[in-house]
């Protein structure tokens, strides 16, 4: 099993530059909107790089807006669209056989991480026609079905009404509760349709493995931050075993995953981020706030190895954590306003 949490912040750094630059010439040569937009910004062909800070970057809400792929229509295996929520349309993101073999190859290596090299009886805290349609799927579609091929004998937590099934879960944990098992979820959908049934119907979850994502809004209106989230999983079902994780349709195949201890994401092997000054786009150092950019070398069919999200969070820290590399947090969305006039939401405190 190869490790993918091992590279310190400068061997990152020389690994992966020269890989983006090269990255940055093929969609040039391949792309023609992205070419246009690095001919716009002034920089020529052949360019080199200083620092994965100085390559260039795409706003992710480019990919509402314009089709962008590298590779020719013909070769376009799998189309996947993000959901939309913002009111701009969905992202539209375009893989070929290859692309689509390569990122589900990566997230399971990042996920081995934490899961081992077997692949374990999984509980997904959703429904199961999240995942009907096989060729268009939503961004909680493809999440699902991504997660779902790194368990076996799948049970569903959710019936298809969107209701729990407290049953379902009594019956998978009769028979695999007392071995290691995967559970999946957003992390909304975790607490209410998960935690809430465990505690409700005394459910000893103490030998699964959690991996969620989805955002804490809604929980933070509960007064449920990770801290609070990890506590009463643990006090509440015995769960102690908990990794959230950041990524996005736009990089799909790319997650940044929460170290053992709970209170940082760190970045793959072949991923790295930027916090950047909302304002200058300087890159921020560690503790201050910033629009987070992440960068991979996974996108070859499109144009996404380099990304402005909008997305809030703050450095913790380099090479001094759980794994080397660079640790972060999510703060929150940005306001709908342009990333140029955020500044000031920094100042009220913690994003949601």
């Amino acid at each position: 099993m190869t490790a993918l949490f091992e590279l310190t912040q400068a061997q990152r750094e020389a690994t992966l530059l020269p890989q983006l630059t090269e990255l940055t010439e093929h969609h040039r040569a391949n792309c023609e909107p992205y070419n246009r937009i690095l001919g716009a910004l002034g920089l020529p062909r052949g360019r080199e790089f200083d620092s994965i800070a100085d390559l260039p970057w795409l706003p992710v809400r480019m990919f509402k807006n314009h089709d962008l792929k590298s590779v020719p229509d013909s070769e376009v295996f799998k189309t996947l669209t993000s959901s939309g929520t913002t009111g701009t349309g969905a992202s539209r993101i375009y893989l070929d056989k290859e692309a689509a073999g390569q990122q589900t190859r990566q997230l399971g290596a990042t996920l081995q991480t934490v899961l081992g090299g077997k692949r374990l009886p999984m509980l997904m805290v959703d429904t199961v026609s999240i995942i009907k349609n096989r060729r268009s799927f939503s961004a909680r579609g493809a999440g699902v079905l991504g997660m779902a091929t790194f368990g076996r004998n799948h049970v569903y937590a959710l019936d298809e009404n969107d209701q729990p099934d407290v049953e379902a879960v009594k019956g998978f944990l009769a028979k695999h509760g007392n071995e290691p098992f995967l559970i999946f979820g957003f992390t909304f959908m975790v607490w209410l349709y998960l935690y809430e049934v465990a505690r409700e119907h005394n459910l000893d979850l103490s030998n699964g493995i959690l991996i969620h994502s989805g955002g804490w809004k809604k929980l933070i209106d509960r007064s449920v931050d990770n801290a609070e989230f990890r506590r009463r999983f643990a006090e509440d079902t015995g769960l102690t075993k908990i990794h959230n994780y950041y990524g996005m349709i736009e990089q799909i195949g790319t997650v940044f995953l929460e170290g053992p201890s709970g209170n940082s994401l760190y970045c793959p092997d072949f991923a790295d981020i930027v916090i950047r000054d909302p304002e200058t786009w300087e890159e921020q150092p560690v503790g201050k706030p910033g629009v987070i950019e992440v960068v991979s070398t996974l996108p070859r069919s499109y144009p996404g190895h380099v990304l402005l999200t909008e997305d809030l969070g703050v450095l913790n820290g380099i090479d001094d954590g759980d794994w080397p590399g660079k640790r972060f947090s999510v703060l929150g969305r940005l306001p709908r306003a342009e990333a140029r006039g955020c500044s000031d939401t920094f100042s009220g405190g913690q994003a949601a």
